[in-house]
């Protein structure tokens, strides 16, 4: 990044830091100030001549998530003995209380764990399924088009949720302590309430409407039908109760026992499919991550239901045979040949990608070096191609989705990076009455129509149609990356369709162009997604790069920020971590 266009991001985003650093609410600091006390304060530092970013450092463990009273917990437990699995299920569900637009018992996501003593890496799918009862059409009225809303705004739009089967598997097979420890945070942090922040605050104003429409989520987050305001105390009794019932009995709790009852005793009151059959029959799966090379570093991703370590992949395969280096991280050549290789992995995402228990999908012809190089021979490094011009490639010869993301590492070795998710902010808005619970709207997610957009804009095809106990597609890109077979970069976002473009530029900000993760989180970001034809881009880029892209032929549009990175780098025996500033609450905590 120029020294201009750091300076400019720069002045933004360690405004962000020092606002949550010093005006944090005294219920929400004090639970902080232990593990802050243990480590170098995590304040962004900056230089306006240098323009530098310097990460939180620590030498035994770190936690980096969307919200620093969940990163404090997963550092609790590490210094309890925890390892990062341990950790990171303890953040999974303090999440689910101190940011529930995202953090979730009621959606589902996906998991990477690296263990450090075996060397082994591992990827746990618990995305949500389609219920039984889910048809092909059940979003389309009589004249076959999609009806407005239905697959988000309804009882219909929600998935039977893998969250707390995901989590409990991850803590089962690879943790080491008991489910009462890791949950005590979260137990903790829903009984005891814990202060609104302004940005919390700011999300309840802005989504008043989406929430005023179930009574039972009124009653937690609008109380007197005014949304709760910064500073308020958000204690959350129902859902504390949901907690100690996982903690006591664990998965069977919600999957077959009372939970699973007031669930679906709130989906047959509103409208909705999913049943105690549905709910004991989900199943979390651990699958082959997706891995590749970039520049001789190795990557490990998200397999599908997932596109994102597919695609993270491909798009890596393609730019590696530009000097990217010697170009520059925000000049137009860049920028304008990331886009052309994004562009050509979501059409070919529109065409294949879907469950791989219902669909044959082709990931070792996408991600194959043979197939980037048939892909690059359409790649006009001056020009853009138009994404009329652009269909889905032929793989198989070469054969042989508001969400929230936390990364875990301890002094072992062992690396997790995880996303979850309710899809949009607070899902569809409704709690399951008696839970605290937000149900998600994941149903969204697959194809309702194929070559209809859904919520993100993405289009779908027959490989993401509904389909009972179907997982829908999704972007989540959990990401590992490994330096000599050890872990080296831990990463993954938020942020739908451009999950996989923002994880794609942090690889390469840190391999490429040297960027310590604060650095990386602070630079301005870019997105291209076939469709629509439209390269998107952060304010941060210089006029020059956006006057040449457009000579170049691209659509340029300047929009809002786009994901929220949250990274750890280890280096020279230090654990390098930075919460992305696009998010005033989210923090990097170590000892």
């Amino acid at each position: 990044m120029t020294r201009t266009g750091l300076n400019r991001a720069g002045r933004v985003l360690a405004a962000a830091w020092l606002g949550l650093a010093f005006s944090l609410p005294a219920p929400l600091a004090a639970p902080l100030a232990a593990p802050l006390a243990a480590q170098d304060m995590p304040a962004v530092r900056y230089d306006a001549g240098d323009a530098v970013f310097t990460p939180v450092q620590a030498a035994r463990g770190m936690v980096v998530s969307e919200h620093a009273l969940a990163s404090a917990a997963g550092v609790d437990i590490l210094k309890q003995g925890g390892n990062a699995v341990d950790a990171a299920v303890a953040v999974g569900f303090a999440l689910a209380v101190v940011l529930p637009q995202a953090g979730n018992l009621g959606g589902g996501g996906f998991m990477m764990i690296h263990e450090g003593t075996s060397g082994r890496s591992t990827a746990l799918d618990f995305r949500e399924t389609a219920p039984a009862g889910a048809t092909r059409g059940m979003y389309l009225n009589d004249k076959g088009e999609v009806v407005p809303g239905r697959s988000l705004f309804t009882a219909l739009a929600v998935g039977v949720p893998g969250s707390v089967a995901g989590l409990l598997l991850a803590l089962e097979r690879y943790g080491s302590l008991p489910r009462s420890t890791v949950m005590a945070p979260a137990i903790a942090l829903a009984e005891q309430g814990f202060a609104v922040s302004p940005a919390f605050a700011a999300v309840l104003e802005s989504q008043r409407e989406h929430l005023g429409r179930w009574e039972a989520t009124r009653a937690i987050f609008l109380p007197g039908g005014q949304p709760l305001k910064a500073g308020d105390r958000l204690v959350q009794a129902d859902l504390a109760r949901s907690l100690r019932l996982i903690a006591e009995q664990g998965a069977d709790a919600f999957y077959r026992g009372d939970i699973a009852a007031r669930i679906a005793a709130s989906m047959e009151r509103h409208g909705g499919l999913i049943t105690r059959d549905d709910l004991a029959g989900y199943k979390a799966v651990e699958r082959e991550p997706v891995a590749g090379t970039y520049r001789g570093f190795r990557v490990l991703s998200m397999p599908p239901p997932s596109s994102g370590g597919t695609h993270v992949v491909q798009i890596l395969n393609l730019l590696e045979r530009y000097p990217l280096a010697e170009w520059g991280s925000d000049s137009a050549r860049t920028v304008h040949v990331m886009a052309e290789a994004m562009k050509r992995a979501y059409a070919d995402r529109a065409e294949y990608l879907g469950d791989p228990d219902f669909t044959p999908v082709p990931v070792r012809g996408l991600t194959s070096r043979a197939y980037a190089d048939a892909l690059a021979k359409g790649i006009d490094i001056d020009h853009a191609t138009p994404a009329a011009g652009i269909r889905a490639g032929r793989p198989q010869p070469y054969e042989s989705d508001q969400t929230t993301h936390f990364s875990v590492a301890d002094s072992h070795g062992t690396v997790v990076s995880t996303t979850y998710t309710l899809n949009l902010l607070f899902g569809n808005g409704m709690v399951a009455e008696g839970t605290g619970i937000l149900l998600n709207n994941e149903m969204d997610d697959f194809a309702a129509k194929p070559g209809v957009p859904n919520a993100f804009g993405l289009i779908g095809g027959d490989a993401n149609a509904v389909a009972p106990a179907k997982r829908p597609l999704s972007s989540m890109s959990p990401t590992i990356v490994l330096k000599d077979g050890k872990p080296w970069l831990v990463t993954g976002s938020p942020g739908g369709s451009r999950i996989i473009t923002t994880v794609v530029q942090t690889i390469v900000d840190h391999i490429d162009f040297a960027m310590n993760p604060a650095e990386s989180a602070a630079s301005p970001r870019m997105h291209h997604q076939w469709v629509p034809d439209e390269l998107r881009v952060e304010r941060g880029f210089s006029p020059d790069t956006l006057r040449r892209l457009r000579e170049m032929g691209q659509t340029v549009a300047v929009k809002p920020a786009m994901g929220r990175t949250e990274t750890i780098q280890i280096q020279g025996g230090l654990f390098l971590g930075a919460a992305d500033p696009r998010n005033p609450d989210g923090a990097a905590l170590g000892f």
